[in-house]
């Protein structure tokens, strides 16, 4: 391990550890002869650490903007921030309805993340959002910016770790977990580097590694990459596992530890998404499943955003339709609660 990476994991464990003190967009400095708590996992929202239990119900994997216009020309001068809430906030109140508390919101930065918005919408709602850091190589590299292009592993950690430990930006609000995107393998070296600078800043943050992935193939090459930089499975979360034909592929990836997400629940594909649960069932690795819809979402440059696809079809149809299938209610939970629970917690290092 470098001296740098040695700082990162330095600088992590002090984030870490003043995370767990509080939640909340602005919890107050305890006074100086306050005896400080030991730190404990959290889970980090746009509104600051909360405890992993206060997730309850969760959407793992959600968009709320998007523009796909490119890293060259994306900015926040294309949009109004006050018309999109509008739009998406209907979206969000419908959430407690079903139950559901928390919503991971997976958009990258340079495709529109804006973690303000974010924030605003959490403190209308009492959602817990999370937005997150890192690079989207995937769809040949047109989200990346091009410093992205020439930077080492070590660099690009180096820059998400500042986000881990400063905020975003100015805004103070940090990131819950890394989000990357690479293409179909063989990966390239530079989706390889994005790969590293991930596992690298997983040691520096224990946040989770959500990685859009071209196909199984790409998820095999990360996993042995995460493995040669010291990175457990399970700290990966292999995004859009349902477009990998080969069931053999999500159950080799649950065995090694990864979370395997089936997430584009949608009305016409409930039946395939139902199969896919039932396989992971059968072969023992419900454990590691994580079920979303990849849905919304406010479309930036489209008039009124575009057709927004809501948040509800996975409690309205997909989950009556496990029940029809045998599952139990241990079993549902399982899946909206304790695996996106255990998915997303940061871990205090215990040594």
């Amino acid at each position: 391990m470098t001296t740098s990476r040695r700082q990162f994991l330095k600088q992590s464990a002090l984030a870490v550890g003043a995370a767990a003190l509080g939640a909340g967009c602005a919890a107050p400095k305890p006074p100086k002869t306050t005896l400080l708590p030991k730190p404990a996992d959290s889970v980090m929202t746009v509104c600051g650490p909360i405890p992993p239990s206060a997730m309850g119900a969760t959407l793992p994997h959600e968009h709320i903007m998007l523009d796909f216009i490119g890293a060259d020309r994306v900015s926040r001068d294309r949009y109004d921030r006050e018309a999109v809430f509008k739009a998406v906030l209907p979206h969000l109140e419908q959430l407690p309805d079903f139950g559901c508390r928390t919503l991971v919101e997976c958009t990258p930065a340079y495709i529109g993340r804006d973690p303000l918005l974010l924030k605003e919408l959490s403190t209308a709602t009492e959602l817990n959002l999370l937005t997150n850091t890192g690079f989207y190589g995937a769809g040949d590299n047109k989200f990346l910016p091009d410093h992205a292009r020439t930077r080492s592993a070590d660099e690009l950690a180096h820059a998400w770790l500042i986000e881990w430990r400063d905020g975003i930006e100015d805004t103070g609000i940090r990131p819950g977990f890394i989000k990357i995107g690479v293409d179909e393998g063989p990966l390239s070296n530079l989706h390889r580097t994005l790969i590293r600078a991930a596992a690298r800043t997983h040691l520096g943050s224990g946040l989770t590694i959500a990685a859009h992935s071209g196909d199984g193939r790409a998820v095999l090459e990360e996993m042995t990459i995460l493995a040669e930089e010291g990175v457990s499975g399970s700290a990966l979360i292999w995004v859009h596992a349902q477009n990998e034909p080969d069931p053999i592929l999500h159950w080799h990836a649950a065995e090694e530890g990864a979370w395997v997400e089936f997430d584009h629940i949608s009305p016409a594909d409930v039946p395939r998404h139902v199969e896919l649960v039932l396989s992971m069932k059968a072969r023992g690795y419900l454990h590691r499943v994580l079920v979303s819809h990849d849905a919304g979402w406010y479309e930036v440059g489209v008039p009124d955003g575009g057709k927004f696809r809501p948040y509800d079809t996975l409690f309205t149809e997909f989950i009556p339709a496990l029940r029809q299938r045998g599952f139990t209610e241990q079993e549902i939970s399982l899946l909206l609660v304790a695996n996106p629970r255990d998915a997303f917690t940061i871990r205090v290092r215990k040594d």
